[in-house]
């Protein structure tokens, strides 16, 4: 038992808390009661879902077309519902309402597949979270960039390009980050959670609303059934384009990497599973429903030349005041995202270095500041502070370096859309339910697995070239959108 315990601990997944005598205040396994519900899960899903991936889906169906696009966004709305359904059975091992509890997404490999495939989730979870919120520092930052530009074009003109360096936005968005980062946990973040669906909301209807003025402005529906023709752009070009945006809608729909921290979150009775259920369906129908709106408006709005970000890469010049108000809504929104996905992250670097140094009181020692007369006091940890100020300054850094959107997002969803929301949610399903090999369900769901894989492998080689082709007219931290 002991031994166990210990290989637990080496390989980062979370040990029991031992359990208290007040069921009115902590959950059987001795942790405060959750209070999450399929609302609160809602919202963090679509916080976490419905972000910068919304506004580069006119590009991406650009590149693809009538048929293409839209086939191909539903395609990945039915596979992330279908392994999101089989993800968030694995939440507790064995019984669905009593079975141990996996708090963490590594947990539930450990508890189902073990060995060396718990370490590999952990890798490619965790660079995929540290990826993501390198990508939502350079989307703030473009959104920024895109309200003082109005200004400045309401003063010299709509053909003054008005060129503006995009690295103090980064890194006042990265100063936000700071603050919001000593959030302690996942479970009290909901009211941020609540406030970023909101917004996201909001600028997809300004978003929508702006192309359905264009297209009644343009008096036809732009596009072709094929996407970008060959002429505009060369053969190759085509290829990698097409790759690269099945990456961007791969990206759009990933929350896989989350999912098992989310159910953490939420209360039972009823099951956690059966709210997850719900929270899952509501969430990626709203998603599919704005994504198809706003991918397909975007694109008859504006044909092949649809721009990467389309509320601030030029697409629309006016009204001014409701460009300003969607992009601030995107900044609002883009400061919950990151944290929704760099919690688990945080807990995970907390939770190994309590376990290797439980003496340290640098580490494990909670100081209470009361920020305001009468208010609840806020639990100070030096280590959480650094830490996560660290982690926060490192992905300015890089956003700094390498600020390419479009490029970024779709190497992003290729790297975590497979593994993370395919493969290991099929292998635990396969070994929960102890499918036969070569039975038919086997063979379907490893077919499934396959298809995804190549889309996945696809999707990195066309970001990779784009970023290649990025590299060769960039200089360092001279960020002029």
């Amino acid at each position: 038992m002991v031994e166990n315990s210990k290989n637990r601990q080496e390989l980062g997944i979370s040990i029991d808390v031992l359990p208290r005598n007040s069921s009115d205040l902590f959950d059987e396994d001795g942790r405060v009661k959750r209070t999450g519900t399929v609302w609160t899960a809602s919202a963090h899903i679509i916080t976490a879902v419905i972000g910068s991936g919304v506004l580069s889906l006119a590009w991406a169906v650009a590149q693809i077309g009538w048929v293409g696009g839209p086939v191909v966004m539903i395609l990945f709305s039915l596979v992330t519902y279908y392994t999101s359904i089989l993800l968030c059975a694995c939440y507790r091992s064995g019984d669905s309402v009593t079975g141990k509890r996996n708090y963490t997404y590594m947990d539930a490999i450990h508890s189902n597949l073990g060995g060396i495939k718990v370490k590999l989730c952990g890798v490619v979870q965790y660079v995929n979270l540290f990826g993501t919120a390198i990508g939502y520092t350079i989307a703030s930052a473009i959104s920024m960039i895109a309200i003082q530009r109005t200004s400045c074009q309401q003063s010299n003109g709509d053909k003054d390009p008005c060129h503006v360096n995009g690295n103090p936005y980064m890194i006042a968005f990265g100063a936000i980050q700071i603050i919001f980062s000593q959030i302690p946990d996942f479970d009290q973040l909901w009211w941020l959670s609540i406030v970023a669906a909101l917004m996201s909301f909001g600028y997809s209807t300004i978003g929508l609303g702006l192309g359905i003025s264009r297209m009644v402005d343009n008096k036809e529906i732009k596009g072709t059934l094929t996407g970008v023709t060959i002429g505009t752009v060369t053969p190759t070009e085509k290829v990698w384009r097409t790759f690269q945006s099945l990456g961007n809608i791969a990206f759009a729909y990933s929350y896989s990497m989350i999912l098992i921290e989310i159910q953490d979150t939420l209360k039972a009775p009823p099951a956690e599973e059966k709210t997850m259920r719900k929270a899952t369906l509501i969430s990626v129908a709203v998603t599919t429903l704005f994504y198809m709106l706003c991918g397909c408006v975007g694109y008859a709005a504006f044909g092949d030349s649809a721009p990467g970000n389309l509320l601030a890469a030029g697409g629309f010049r006016n009204p001014y005041w409701l460009l300003d108000i969607a992009n601030l809504a995107i900044v609002i929104h883009l400061v919950g995202a990151y944290q929704v996905y760099c919690q688990p992250l945080f807990a995970f670097v907390e939770r190994e270095a309590s376990k290797r140094y439980p003496e340290s009181k640098f580490i494990t020692k909670e100081t209470k500041i009361h920020i305001f007369p009468g208010s609840k006091p806020f639990n100070l940890n030096l280590f959480r502070l650094v830490w996560r100020t660290v982690f926060v300054i490192t992905t300015t850094l890089i956003s700094m370096i390498m600020p390419f959107f479009n490029d970024v997002l779709g190497l992003l969803g290729a790297i975590g859309f497979w593994p993370l929301t395919v493969y290991f949610p099929v292998e635990m399903y396969i070994v929960q339910k102890n499918v036969p090999r070569w039975s038919t369900r086997w063979v379907c769901l490893q077919v499934l697995s396959l298809a995804c894989l190549v889309v996945s492998v696809a999707a990195a080689a066309g970001s990779v070239v784009g970023i290649v082709t990025d590299l060769k007219s960039y200089k360092p931290f001279k960020t002029d959108f």
